[in-house]
């Protein structure tokens, strides 16, 4: 890189335009890292306001050309003259003195940090060749706390000299690999008793929970909280329920928000009202700021707001009718406001006490530790394909984009579809006692009928709701625990329905297995089976439904392929393909 160049550069840097397309190197070792691409939108937005508002923007980064002559100098009195060849040792010892590093808490210290580990990188590539690795070290540095790591990296590969660029890929596959490897050693929190482990089902690897200690029958296994739930579209329009927890509600105790926002809603609580608003409801279907004070943004004028409201308005629409009797575009919807939630609540949390952005309650299953964010969670989810009207992504997109430009990026096609396919696949049905008896029927296909995992039929549920350890519960005809919502809310409670040993595994039933009066072995055979391929895409491999086929000399479908898979970028890494 000349000196000639950086400008470039650092046009290409501050710009936080979309891209479609990197060379198959870049995507190999970033698309698992590239879920933080969909994290600190805020500081995004931050960096963004402030490159094009502070007139001291320019004087800062003279103060910033201080430390950077400082770590050239140090890099200079640590180098060997062999040290542009770096060995593997080398590598892992630098990142892990740069993961030991402690990273800068405010939007201010990020922007100067960035700026300065950029002019270092820069400035260090210029030393040649015996400098590689520190230059590499400083980019690495700046990569750490972009708002868009893939972005930035694509920005990289254009304008970093490849020997530099190399060992940043290098750098990025080790810390990469050591997240992937380390996920399941911190998620499910060891406090609840149970652990992901893989486990062979037929020809397919899948992941499955796993006890931790010895449970009775009946004994509550564990509990958690959805990361996001909805209502079945009939009783939200009713008002009998809270739209945040699921709780019955007695009208005369219901809250109501004050004005009327393009999706009505109630709430059993100001607390439940108080947290939905800040988790997905402001965003999505509220005139409010879409952003906490603490971070800047431009004046919304009439016009925007206009914009703003009229997007809503069409996407709430949709929800009503086209997409009548599917949870999926909604919970969709809800995840993406939560995941802007979450990581502007991380990145103003540092420099304030208390901020409207944090909900006090509690809140669904996260790692023990490591820093994850929600989008780690969920990458690691199954799904199945679906098809449903292509014009709701059209409409979100358009909500996500009047409320702040740019925010449309968090939902690509391809992105879109898989996430509806993760709510198909993992949502469970919420019920109360023996569940309800009153849902209307659908005009749906059978097989275009929403499926969720309740052992009473998805007919007998309020509404659907999606968990992160919960996701991981293999079925079962013959299940070894059941979920429960004893709480009278979404929170799910799961139940042992045997005595069981450290080292089972643990199953629930997607469907109602029970066979009903009037119904023959073979008939319940079938009925769960069909249910099971239509909602979830699988022939069941359970144990139940061996002994069943061979004491019937029923014919199997077991030649039927599961359909159901993990993300590309997953799969590769797994089998250990590809360069990560």
């Amino acid at each position: 890189m000349t000196k000639t160049s950086f400008p470039k550069f650092r046009h290409h840097v501050l710009s936080l335009s979309s891209f479609t397309s990197m060379s198959s190197r870049t995507t190999s070792v970033v698309t698992i890292a590239g879920i933080a691409a969909l994290s600190i939108v805020a500081y995004a937005v931050y960096f963004d306001y402030k490159r094009r508002n502070d007139v001291d923007f320019r004087k800062k980064l003279k103060k910033d050309k201080k430390r950077v002559d400082k770590s050239i100098a140090s890099s200079k009195a640590s180098l060997s003259p062999d040290s542009s060849a770096v060995s593997a040792d080398e590598l892992r010892e630098a990142l892990e003195q740069v993961k030991a590093e402690q990273v800068p808490a405010s939007p201010e210290q990020k922007e100067a940090y960035f700026m300065a580990q950029v002019g270092s990188g820069e400035q260090l590539s210029l030393q040649g060749p015996m400098f590689s690795l520190p230059a590499a070290l400083a980019f690495y540095r700046a990569l750490r706390v972009y708002p868009s790591p893939v972005e930035l990296m694509v920005i990289y590969q254009k304008t970093v000299p490849e020997p530099i660029f190399k060992l940043v890929i290098e750098l990025t596959n080790l810390d990469v690999k050591d997240r992937v490897e380390g996920y399941y050693l911190k998620f499910p929190p060891k406090s609840l008793g149970v652990k992901v482990e893989t486990r062979k089902v037929g020809d397919i690897s899948k992941k499955a929970l796993v006890l931790t200690k010895d449970v009775k029958a009946g004994e509550v296994i564990y509990k958690e909280f959805p990361i996001v739930a909805a209502l079945d579209s009939d009783l939200h329009a009713a008002g009998t329920h809270c739209s945040r927890c699921l709780r019955s509600v007695e009208p005369s105790m219901s809250i109501k928000p004050p004005e009327s926002p393009a999706l009505e809603t109630i709430y059993c609580s100001v607390a439940c009202q108080s947290a939905a608003t800040v988790e997905h409801h402001n965003l999505l279907f509220t005139l409010e700021r879409p952003l906490p004070q603490e971070i800047p943004l431009d004046p919304i004028t009439p016009e925007k707001l206009d914009e703003r409201r009229k997007a809503q308005a069409q996407f709430a629409t949709y929800l009503k009718t086209e997409a009548l009797g599917h949870a999926a575009p909604l919970l969709v919807a809800r995840f993406i406001a939560r995941q802007v939630n979450v990581e502007m609540s991380k990145l103003i949390s540092s420099t304030s006490t208390k901020t409207t952005t944090i909900s006090d309650r509690a809140d669904f299953t996260d790692a023990d530790g490591g820093d994850y964010l929600l989008a780690d969670h969920f990458e690691r989810l199954r799904y199945v394909d679906v098809n449903l009207p292509k014009n709701g992504l059209n409409l979100l997109t358009e909500v996500l984009n009047s409320a702040m430009p740019g925010l449309d990026a968090l939902v690509t096609d391809e992105r879109y579809a898989t996430l509806l396919g993760k709510m198909a696949y993992n949502a469970y049905g919420v019920f109360y006692n023996g569940g309800r008896d009153d849902k209307p029927l659908t005009n749906d296909r059978p097989e275009d009928i929403e499926r969720t995992r309740i052992p009473l039929g998805t007919s007998r549920q309020i509404g659907s709701a999606v968990y992160t350890v919960s996701s991981y519960l293999a079925h079962s005809c013959e299940p070894s625990a059941r979920p429960s919502f004893d709480a009278g809310t979404s929170q799910l409670h799961l139940i042992a329905t045997r005595d069981l040993k450290a080292g089972e595994e643990l199953t629930v039933a997607y469907v109602d297995v029970t066979q009903h009066e009037g119904e023959s072995v073979v008939d319940c055979r079938r009925r769960r089976r069909m249910e099971l391929a239509r909602g979830w895409k699988f022939a069941c491999p359970c144990e139940r439904c061996e002994r069943e086929g061979k004491e019937l000399g029923v014919s199997s479908d077991e030649n039927m392929e599961d359909a159901s898979k993990v993300e590309k970028s997953l799969e590769r890494f797994e089998a250990n393909e590809g360069a990560l």
